[in-house]
């Protein structure tokens, strides 16, 4: 029989895995996953060769012979890459390799936050940062977004109610290129304001950047990092959403009395060094080239799921074509609870992020869902917005029966 484990958990931990990885469902809209036809194996496969090659023996010590912050020359080229793509002006000695942008909150929050500390964040925002500060007992205010991102105006009148409760946020949490799960991007006009703000109140920013590189049409604003002479902002990236989410390899962009910080928490000895060797081989000849294909490849991806949304959901579906990156927001009908859509769904190889987990009050996305199109080819997104539209059709009653999925389905 076996031992019992119940009594002896932690009264505070999250609630257990459903279950044990069964595999991908058929129609696939979760998570951050990307194209697998564009992750560049050859190339990668070349680049680990030749570094392994040449420095393989200094896997002999943790963090190879560039010391805790990472390995030297990854951390040279995303120095050179935000001068030259986002403004940011800095050195790889600014710069702390983490595993995955995940870690970088982590950390961030491990040296910021206590229980009972306040944070904003755009009302819809990441799952993974909501879910953690949840845990941390930390309270998280919202402020709502439009089509050029966080609304400054709502910001002032969030960050003086707070001040005249005798709160000072620990920091404002933006994903301001490309907004996860809202696919805005934030206009230069707001960043300009937001960071007016943040220094007016006293307030640091966590900028996280992790999708910046992939906007479909012209050029990535400056990072609100760019336009901070006081090293006001925390700045996050990281390669899994343009090279691949599987190598885990994150950054983190801060002064050296926070950076410092940070160091004493990350306890795990260092991350990935054979990822890190592999990256910072690969990156310099190749990161422009392959971040143009898979974002050719990934608008092509979008329009798929646009159209397919218009066709089978009709007007019962709420929502604005993304500027890049790998989601579409999309709200449906009042009435509608989409944690419950998910499950219904699910049973029928449909997968999809439920609203409430990625909006700062859950009742307010209740009606919303998350799709990723990153990963499922184009015809297969196709499909499964159908799918989704008559799985729908049936638990709710929406698209109502005009739309084109219900009356293809009779």
């Amino acid at each position: 029989m076996p031992f019992d484990y119940t009594a002896l958990f932690r009264p505070d931990l999250p609630p257990p895995a459903a279950g044990r990885f069964q595999g991908f469902p058929q129609y696939n809209f979760i998570g951050g996953h990307n194209d697998a036809a564009s992750v560049p194996v050859p190339e990668l496969a070349a680049a680990a060769a030749a570094v392994l090659a040449r420095e393989g023996r200094d896997l002999a010590t943790y963090g190879l012979t560039s010391g805790p912050q990472g390995y030297r020359p990854l951390r040279d080229f995303i120095a050179g890459a935000l001068k030259a793509n986002a403004g940011i002006a800095c050195s790889a000695d600014d710069i702390l390799v983490t595993s995955g942008s995940l870690q970088a909150l982590d950390l961030v929050n491990g040296v910021l936050l206590a229980p009972g500390d306040t944070v904003i964040l755009e009302a819809a925002s990441y799952g993974g940062a909501l879910s953690r500060l949840g845990r941390l007992g930390v309270r998280c205010v919202g402020v709502e977004d439009d089509a050029d991102g966080l609304r400054t105006d709502l910001l002032a009148e969030t960050l003086d109610a707070l001040a005249a409760e005798g709160v000072t946020p620990k920091y404002i949490y933006t994903i301001p290129t490309v907004q996860n799960p809202t696919g805005t991007v934030m206009s230069l006009a707001r960043r300009r304001a937001l960071l007016a703000l943040a220094t007016r109140h006293g307030v640091p920013i966590f900028e996280d950047d992790c999708y910046a590189d992939l906007v479909w049409e012209g050029t990535r604003p400056p990072a609100i990092r760019s336009l901070d002479d006081g090293a006001r902002v925390i700045y996050c990236g990281s390669f899994s959403k343009t090279v691949a989410p599987a190598l885990r390899v994150g950054y983190l962009l801060a002064d050296w009395d926070v950076l410092s910080r940070m160091l004493a928490l990350k306890t795990d000895a260092g991350s990935g060094a054979v990822e890190q060797m592999i990256l910072g081989e690969y990156l310099p000849a190749h990161f422009e080239r392959h971040v143009a294909d898979l974002t050719e490849t990934l608008h092509g991806k979008c329009t798929a799921i646009v159209e397919a949304l218009e066709a089978e959901f009709g007007t019962d579906a709420a929502f604005t074509a993304p500027k890049g990156g790998i989601f579409v927001w999309v709200t449906l009908p009042e009435g509608v609870d989409t944690t419950a859509l998910a499950v219904a769904a699910a049973k029928e190889g449909v997968a999809l992020n439920p609203g409430a987990e990625w909006v700062a009050d859950p009742q307010t996305g209740r009606r919303s869902m998350r799709l990723c199109f990153g990963n499922p080819p184009v015809e297969t997104i196709r499909a499964g917005v159908a799918r989704l539209a008559r799985i729908c059709h049936r638990e709710t009653g929406f698209p109502r029966r005009g739309a084109n999925v219900v009356r293809a389905g009779e």
